[in-house]
């Protein structure tokens, strides 16, 4: 499942992944902090959902209530429940 997700609150304009039995691949981001990015990216790949999930849900960003980590983890909840 090919899933592109609008994160709300943060730099980024785009997160998009793929999701195939519950493991994260393809993950890219558009827009933000690209170094790190890049870094995050290079973590994740091929990682359970579950485990990003629980690492970086509730991830504040400065000031910010949220970040582009925690917008990552909702996408992925929000998939999961989609899948359903």
């Amino acid at each position: 499942m090919t899933v592109n997700y609008k994160p709300q609150g943060v730099c980024v304009r785009n997160i998009q992944f793929e999701l195939s039995d519950d493991v994260v691949s393809n993950l890219a981001f558009e827009g933000g902090c690209d170094g790190n990015l890049k870094a995050l990216v290079k973590l994740l790949e091929g990682k359970p959902a579950d485990e990003i999930i629980a690492m970086f849900r509730g991830q504040t960003c400065g000031k910010k209530p949220t970040s582009c980590m925690d917008q990552l983890a909702i996408a992925l909840e929000e998939a999961r429940k989609e899948k359903q």
